[in-house]
């Protein structure tokens, strides 16, 4: 069996133009069957989409109503671009915050992403929509699956285990909004707090005075704010038991955490994140190992890693660039994803 390949690659605009409409013309097709698997009256309409903006991301309206616009004005693009009530969808990832007991060496949040690679966009954006400088790995054409900003704040999500849904905004672009607009992680959490979403989601936020924390979200529950050092795709307990079987939710916890307790350093967290059980294989059945970060908020720099590639970029001189990666498909192992009561992941590419 031929290797799976993901092509990652940088998008570079301060503004809203020509770079970002050319991916969303060549995305757009896959994420509007995913939008509208059930029908055009099972999403919310222009009018709630946009007062939903309006009242809970009032910074990020001007930047949406720009990203319509290229996106050619639709009704159907300003509804799935608020991301107000999309359809669910899950993804494994792992993730920390490693801090050195010495006190020497800076604090940095570490993930591995675990999803489809056709699944993924691949698109490493750096911006400038709000004045901050946002460097995010892209999801749903502007949200974000994890980034960091020039004002240090370092932002990451991960599944949290349960398949309820409700009434808030997709993760990705609650994700966004906390790097476009908060500067440190109490400014983050205080979003979280306000900011509905609609799947059970768990954020890692790590900023440049070394503060942290790891905050719990849900439809159905208020944010909780915890001083959890290690999280996976559950947070007080497994709820989901099959899930987190098949993507060995509880011994990657156990393994991350030993690791982050442990006196090893940062490089060595790292490596752990590139090998089993942490570094998952089970790419065709829906939750391999994409990428892993490390985010650096002090230094503004950020790592993207593979088993046999690094990818360095800085919040002061990100360069333009790509990366082709192959997944040996061959090592493959693992058991199918479960599925809930409606299929739950969305093409992109």
């Amino acid at each position: 069996m031929h290797p799976i390949q993901v092509d990652f690659h940088t998008l570079i605009e301060d503004r809203p133009g020509p770079s970002w409409q050319a991916q969303f013309e060549r995305l757009w097709p896959a994420y509007r069957s995913w939008f509208l698997r059930s029908g055009v009256v099972d999403r919310p309409g222009y009018l709630e989409s946009r007062r939903a903006m309006r009242e809970h991301m009032p910074e990020l309206v001007p930047v949406w109503e720009q990203l319509v616009e290229l996106a050619g004005g639709g009704d159907v693009e300003a509804r799935f671009l608020s991301l107000w009530c999309p359809p669910p969808y899950i993804a494994g990832c792992s993730q920390a915050v490693w801090v050195d007991r010495q006190g020497d060496g800076e604090p940095v949040l570490l993930r591995n992403y675990d999803f489809a690679p056709g699944l993924l966009e691949g698109s490493w954006l750096a911006t400038r929509w709000g004045g901050q400088r946002v460097a995010a790995l892209g999801d749903c054409l502007w949200g974000a699956l994890d980034g960091m900003n020039d004002a240090g704040l370092a932002a990451s999500l991960s599944f949290g285990g349960r398949t309820v849904s409700g009434t808030g905004f997709g993760i990705p672009l609650v994700v966004r909004y906390l790097l476009e607009v908060a500067q440190d992680t109490r400014h983050a959490v205080q979003l979280l707090q306000r900011v509905p979403v609609s799947m059970c989601y768990t954020v890692t936020l790590l900023d440049a005075a070394g503060d942290w924390a790891t905050v719990f979200v849900a439809p159905d529950r208020p944010a909780e704010v915890t001083r959890r050092t290690v999280v996976t795709n559950f947070q007080h307990g497994v709820e989901w038991a099959q899930h987190a079987r098949a993507t060995h939710a509880e011994e990657r916890l156990a393994c991350l955490q030993a690791q982050i307790d442990g006196p090893g350093s940062a490089e060595d967290a790292i490596a752990a994140l590139l090998r089993p059980p942490l570094y998952q294989s089970s790419w065709l059945r829906g939750y391999g190992t994409l990428y892993s970060a490390a985010y650096r908020p002090r230094s503004g720099s950020v790592d993207l890693w593979w088993p046999n590639e690094r990818w360095t970029q800085s919040l002061t001189a990100f360069t333009p660039g790509s990366r082709t990666i192959r997944y040996d498909v061959a090592q493959a192992a693992g058991s199918r994803l479960p599925d809930p009561a409606a299929p739950v992941a969305r093409p992109t590419s």
